[in-house]
């Protein structure tokens, strides 16, 4: 009896990153927005491309280094599309350096990910209550 209920714990509360993982996601994420602030407010000339790629790529390393452990499915796809939300901040930041590309093409691609990145910060949260819930019931 013991044992299974140890084993139940085990699997219904996943492992947390680690607070390292979670201080280069958030940095990453904050040298992105000072990255898409700066051409706004004409600072720095051409800083701000170095400044967004080094937080895409960082958020890139971050995302896949903290991947969801648990059992529950929705929150796993959505751990993944966190990191395709990455993906395209890479991307945008590629398109900054990129000559053949128009002006804007790196706004489209930073929209994108911080929409898919507002989506799955609003629903990793719902998924887990929701799933706590029905294991509770």
């Amino acid at each position: 009896m013991k044992n299974s209920s140890s084993k139940d714990k085990s699997t219904s509360t996943p492992q947390q990153p680690s607070t390292l993982m979670l201080y280069l996601i958030s940095c990453s994420m904050l040298l992105i927005v000072a990255g898409t602030l700066l051409p706004l407010f004409n600072v720095g000339g051409d800083l701000f491309k170095y400044i967004y790629s080094a937080g895409a790529i960082l958020l890139l390393i971050g995302r896949i280094m903290t991947p969801y452990k648990g059992d529950v499915f929705r929150v796993k796809r959505l751990s993944r599309i966190e990191v395709w939300s990455a993906i395209f901040f890479c991307a945008a930041a590629f398109f900054m350096f990129y000559e053949g590309a128009g002006r804007t093409d790196w706004l489209a691609f930073t929209l994108a990910g911080g929409l898919v990145q507002i989506y799955t910060s609003i629903m990793i949260p719902r998924a887990l209550a929701k799933a706590q819930k029905e294991q509770k019931g």
